[in-house]
């Protein structure tokens, strides 16, 4: 699997070399390929626990490295220079160099086909969606990507995610009926909550922990690392092992940025978030058994067994709301994959 993702990030890193972006501002166009030393700095929203972050400092030890440091790379956690769809926005206008935000959150608003992740149940476990994000379909999301004047550069993990909340313990869609969820702001989102009879919220990813302190929303759904890391098991009482979907967290460059390396540069950059990737899925899978520790013990109820059959079919209708963003065939392609 490792091999066959190293190999997918070189590929990428060469295609794109040949490429470039799209739409480059003059300034780019002026410095395209010069290779001098450069600094690229990577926004993300995440805490310096994160799955975000272990990747983003995996990926500069190893750009630089692999670059001898003609490539630095200064990372910028906590939303500091703003939320994911903020983020996003500046990617696009070259303002921000680098970025990694859940493929299904706000980025999905910019590229409509990354709403797939937000389908329920469609991914049956990690292996299957590691075939999917290290295979052509992986590949063809990521040529979308870049024709939307931002270079997709690949995948990391956010993971499988699970509903929270404060109000009770939710083993069966009834049980979340009438619950306030916060939700990113992505058309998939609300049609999931809706379908389960909860209230989807949009709350900006960084301001979560707060809304639910104060009581602005009952719950939330992310993955186990997430609750970890950012401490949502501090402000929530119960926490369900839904496993509903699975966001992978995908990692663009401004077209600027990317137009500023060269090619050796570029390849270096693929190589090295490719291999973060290996290295964050082998740490992440190793910390489970022991965030899920931390949660009980921090008082929570964790419900190991909720009935995700029951979930499955309740939100088997979600997809139907994404027809003019998702294609069939892609649905049906991913379900495919062995």
């Amino acid at each position: 699997m490792k091999k066959s993702f190293l190999a997918l990030g070189l590929s990428l890193a060469m295609v794109l070399s040949a490429c470039g972006g799209s739409e480059t501002s003059n300034e780019a166009s002026e410095t395209e390929g010069s290779g001098e030393s450069t600094t690229l700095r990577l926004a993300h929203s995440g805490s310096e626990s994160h799955q975000y972050h272990i990747a983003a400092e995996k990926f500069k030890e190893l750009v630089e490295e692999k670059t001898d440091g003609s490539v630095s790379v200064d990372i910028y956690p906590n939303a500091t220079l703003g939320s994911e769809g903020e983020v996003v926005e500046q990617i696009l206008d070259g303002s921000i160099d680098m970025t990694t935000v859940a493929a299904d959150s706000s980025f999905a608003n910019t590229v409509p086909a990354m709403n797939v992740f937000g389908i329920p149940y469609l991914f049956r476990d990690r292996d299957h969606i590691y075939n999917v994000l290290d295979g052509d379909i992986g590949q063809s999301l990521l040529d979308d990507v870049n024709e939307r004047n931002m270079v997709g550069v690949g995948y990391w993990e956010v993971g499988f995610r699970h509903l929270t909340n404060n109000v009770r313990e939710v083993h069966t869609p009834e049980d979340a009926q009438g619950l306030s969820v916060r939700v990113q702001p992505s058309p998939v989102w609300e049609a999931h909550m809706r379908e389960l009879g909860a209230n989807p919220t949009p709350v900006d990813f960084n301001e979560l922990y707060s809304a639910l302190d104060q009581g602005v929303v009952d719950g939330q759904e992310n993955p186990l690392p997430t609750i970890n890391s950012m401490k949502f098991y501090e402000v929530q009482n119960h926490v369900s092992l839904t496993a509903h979907t699975y966001s992978p967290a995908i990692v663009v460059m401004s077209n600027r940025a990317w137009d500023g390396l060269s090619e050796d540069q570029q390849a270096a950059v693929g190589e090295a978030v490719a291999e973060a990737t290996s290295y964050q899925r082998d740490a992440l899978l190793d910390m489970e058994e022991e965030i899920l520790q931390t949660i009980k013990d921090s008082g929570v109820t964790v419900i190991e067994d909720p009935d995700r059959e029951a979930f499955q079919v309740a939100t088997e209708n979600v997809a139907e709301v994404l027809s003019q963003q998702v294609p069939q065939e892609l649905i049906e392609d991913i379900s495919n994959v062995e």
